[in-house]
């Protein structure tokens, strides 16, 4: 078995334990308490006024999980930023970016570096048509974006749910199919912080909401998909179903990689490999599996890094349908009109 597919399956047994309240849970809850009690306390800071959290000065959306490993917030977030920039508004990205080598305030251009500026901000830079900028403290992000862009009116933070250093206007939570898991703080479960917990909606990818969320707060449906297509390294796109009949080995550096294969052999790709990778990997020891005549693809976030050693991968972007109540919630938040 190869490091990565060790990794790959490594992965997939820590979200085994998640899943239930078994014997390996149980003997992490003391781990987890520690975790919830330091976690608590900074939550309390806050809420105690000993620590200040800073408002950017214009609506600010923040849009994350509780729930560790990936959700589909980028997706979530790029779909957000379309529906604002198409009822007229001016909005910004501000993030972490996490996985970057490097730790000041920056723009991810276009034209960055993913180990300059983190893999999702560029995937948000080149997929966003706005301003992305990334910083440890989001503050700081948003204080730059909007001095380089001042006619930006609305900033949307991709991750952040627990960055209470941030004043927020609206908090949107997103869960993918497995919801809440066991219920338990990591490491026993899957929460980053108790679960329920004030929000201003909830998107989920499962038939229900997540176990415990509160009638009070609106939920909605939301479908995560693949584009129809598959793009090269200078932007060509190929229809996938012109891409049937050769075979492919499939990589993937996110959290839930098997999603993405499953995802493709449903579009009725001959996947004949699959490769499951840390999330953020850099790819910089990475080697192609044996076999040159396979067709190598990717998700879209792991494109970048990856076409700076195999120019020739192609790359399926993940596309989100969120049912359309989300937006007019947003609509709502931040007192736009019913019309566009």
């Amino acid at each position: 078995m190869s490091a990565s597919a060790h990794q790959g399956t490594g992965s997939e047994r820590l979200r085994c334990i998640w899943r239930s309240r078994n014997f390996a849970a149980c003997a992490l809850l003391p781990v987890a308490a520690l975790y919830g009690a330091l976690s608590g306390l900074q939550r309390q800071l806050y809420q105690w006024g000993l620590k200040k959290a800073q408002h950017a000065g214009v609506p600010t959306i923040v849009i994350g999980n509780v729930i560790a490993g990936g959700a589909g917030k980028t997706p979530v977030t790029l779909a957000t930023v379309a529906h604002l920039k198409a009822r007229g508004l001016v909005p910004g990205i501000i993030s972490r970016g996490y996985g970057r080598s490097t730790n000041d305030c920056r723009e991810a251009s276009p034209q960055s570096q993913p180990q300059d500026v983190g893999d999702e901000p560029l995937l948000m830079a080149r997929a966003s048509g706005v301003p992305v900028f990334v910083a440890r403290q989001r503050i700081d992000a948003a204080r730059a974006l909007l001095a380089a862009y001042p006619a930006t009116n609305v900033l949307v933070c991709d991750d952040g749910l627990q960055h209470h250093a941030l004043a927020r206007d609206a908090e949107v939570c997103v869960f993918n199919n497995e919801g809440i898991g066991n219920g338990w703080l990591l490491p026993a479960g899957p929460l980053r912080e108790p679960w329920p917990r004030p929000v201003t909606a909830v998107l989920h990818a499962a038939p229900q909401a997540p176990q415990g969320t509160p009638a009070s707060i609106p939920t909605f449906a939301l479908q995560r998909q693949l584009a129809p297509y598959a793009v090269t390294s200078t932007g060509e796109h190929i229809a996938l179903a012109n891409l049937q009949q050769q075979p492919v080995h499939a990589l993937a550096a996110i959290a839930r990689p098997e999603e993405f294969f499953a995802m493709l052999r449903a579009q009725s790709l001959n996947v004949v490999s699959t490769e499951g990778l840390p999330d953020h990997y850099d790819f910089g020891s990475w080697k192609r599996p044996n076999g040159e005549h396979l067709l190598v693809i990717c998700t879209e976030k792991d494109a970048a890094k990856l076409w700076q050693t195999l120019p020739k991968a192609l790359a399926v972007p993940l596309h989100v349908q969120v049912d359309q109540g989300y937006f007019d919630l947003l609509d709502a938040q931040l007192c736009l009109s019913s019309t566009p």
